[in-house]
């Protein structure tokens, strides 16, 4: 899943931790999938290290921030990726690219028309189509417009008020 709009608010180029504000209702919804044996993998494109606006350090201490405030443990998710391409770069992690959902894929031996990456730009759900995997938008982040909706109609992918009713209504509904 992406991080920026999906499981915290979306504030441009966050640097500072203490200016992180997380989405209530992610956190739990995420420990209630995990509990249920989900594997959970978070991809961030963060080109705000290319541009010079911050470091790694700083995308490492906002992302400590995130798992505490949301009482999770340090291994919360399987894997994490931060791109730290910028835009027009080639070749690395930066979404829409979907290297990072392929090698999940073949490293923990996964199908993918069992995965999902949600999101609330397109980038997020084009990332797991181009994967092989089904794609969700959210509507906690960027404004979702009518191109996308008509994309995301186009291509089967649900657009959910936030990632507890993805959860709720998508994953949990059938345990």
């Amino acid at each position: 899943m992406d991080r920026d709009g999906t499981l915290i608010k979306d504030a441009h180029y966050l640097k500072d931790p203490a200016k992180l504000e997380i989405i209530h209702g992610a956190g739990d919804s995420l420990i209630r999938a995990s509990a249920a044996g989900y594997y959970l993998f978070m991809h961030t494109n963060q080109s705000g290290i290319a541009r010079g606006y911050y470091e790694w350090s700083d995308v490492h201490a906002c992302n400590q921030r995130m798992h505490d405030d949301f009482g999770w443990p340090e291994d919360f998710f399987l894997k994490v990726c931060i791109a730290p391409e910028s835009p027009g770069e080639t070749g690395g992690y930066r979404k829409p690219s979907s290297r990072f959902e392929r090698e999940m894929i073949k490293q923990f031996e996964l199908d993918p028309k069992e995965c999902w990456v949600i999101g609330d730009k397109w980038l997020d759900p084009q990332t797991g189509l181009n994967a092989g995997m089904s794609g969700a938008l959210v509507k906690t982040g960027k404004p979702i417009d009518g191109n996308t909706m008509i994309e995301a109609k186009k291509n089967n992918v649900p657009i959910y008020e936030d990632i507890n009713a993805f959860v709720n209504e998508r994953i949990l509904a059938y345990e």
